[in-house]
């Protein structure tokens, strides 16, 4: 009887769960969730499968045994501190770059987002610059397309900085490009092709053509419409980069960051014998093609970035086993201190927001 009862109930509970599953809303949010998770299973499964590649012969504890022996560790502790240092000038880029728009978020705020953004991207690539911006915008309150479109401004900023160190790289150190080249024709095919694609300076074009119309014709249209609400707050977000007072310190920032990421690449030559006598010309080299493998859609580059620096190292006589075991410490070390602060900040931030208003509602009795 019981048995009986029991099954007919599990019936119910699936006919209930069959019935929703068909309403749009339900359906909507089932398709999104299978999506995210099928998306991270296949980002996933592709930076295991290249940091398969370039690690399938390897002695792991081979590894174990190096890292406890030959290893200085007073350089990545210096290596790591400075890459703390970058995190804290991107925060205050951001901040920056607000300030146009009338929003000054906390400065724990904003470093807390910003660290879970990096902790985020080791999750799913790219993820973590839509949470950052959703977690200012729950704990500051500033409308999320404001915040993204100073983050695209951001990303753009980031790409001129990388092209300028790629092209001093070029000028100060053309051989080993060319021999690099030479020796990775598959490598240099896939970074020229990213450069020239007529698809990205295409779809540039169109988007900027695109910004410049609706600039153009949105004053003489309604602000009603929710979509255009939105866009015009993403607009202002990204022109808020042209209204800076502190323009220059925005400039000094994205400077810096990139130096400091890598002065912390380069301190790392220092933890190692095998790498410790290459000189700063051969650390820039190695950074920026390196820096290349982020392109790669796998978590923080994984695999991909370990392959390029493995292989830029082997141009200045560093084995091809010894370069993957650097680029091993190098990337662990980095992604351990991402880790362990995005993971702080995820558990800090709500705790220390719990009682903070940053645009409290006025009392109207008291007026």
């Amino acid at each position: 009887m019981f048995t009986t009862i029991s099954l007919r109930n599990e019936t119910i509970v699936y006919f209930c769960v069959a019935k929703l599953a068909k309403q749009p809303l339900i359906s909507s949010v089932l398709k999104k969730k299978i999506l995210n998770i099928l998306k991270y299973t296949a980002f996933t499964s592709l930076g295991v499968l290249m940091f398969w590649l370039v690690y399938r012969d390897q002695d792991f504890s081979q590894y174990w045994y190096r890292l406890k022996n030959e290893v200085n560790y007073a350089w990545i502790i210096l290596a790591l501190f400075l890459g703390l240092l970058s995190h804290i000038s991107r925060t205050l880029r951001w901040q920056i770059a607000l300030e146009p728009l009338g929003e000054k978020p906390k400065t724990s705020n904003t470093f807390m987002a910003v660290m879970i953004a990096y902790f985020m991207n080791l999750v799913l690539p790219r993820m973590g610059e839509f949470v950052r911006c959703g977690l200012l915008s729950k704990y500051e309150k500033i409308p999320f397309a404001k915040l993204f479109g100073t983050v695209v401004t951001e990303r753009i900023a980031d790409m001129i900085v990388l092209l300028f160190l790629t092209l001093l790289m070029v000028i100060l150190n053309f051989s080993t490009v060319v021999d690099f080249g030479r020796q990775n024709p598959e490598v240099m095919e896939k970074i020229n092709s990213l450069v020239t694609s007529p698809i990205l300076w295409g779809g540039l074009a169109i988007a900027v053509i695109g910004v410049l119309l609706f600039l153009k014709f949105s004053k003489k249209v309604s602000n009603k419409n929710k979509i255009q609400e939105i866009l015009n707050g993403f607009i202002e977000g990204i022109k808020s980069v042209f209204a800076m007072k502190r323009y220059k310190a925005y400039i000094a920032h994205s400077i810096l960051i990139w130096v400091l990421y890598y002065l912390m690449f380069y301190v790392t030559f220092f933890s190692l014998n095998i790498t410790k006598d290459l000189g700063p010309l051969a650390a820039l080299t190695t950074f920026v093609m390196a820096s290349f493998g982020m392109l790669a859609p796998s978590q923080g580059g994984i695999g991909a970035w370990h392959f390029m620096a493995a292989t830029t190292l082997g141009l200045f006589g560093v084995d091809f086993s010894d370069g993957k075991f650097f680029a091993f410490l190098s990337h662990t070390s980095t992604n351990a201190l991402i880790i362990i602060l995005g993971a702080i900040c995820l558990i800090i931030l709500p705790i220390v927001n719990r009682k903070y208003d940053p645009k409290p509602e006025i009392d109207i009795k008291k007026i």
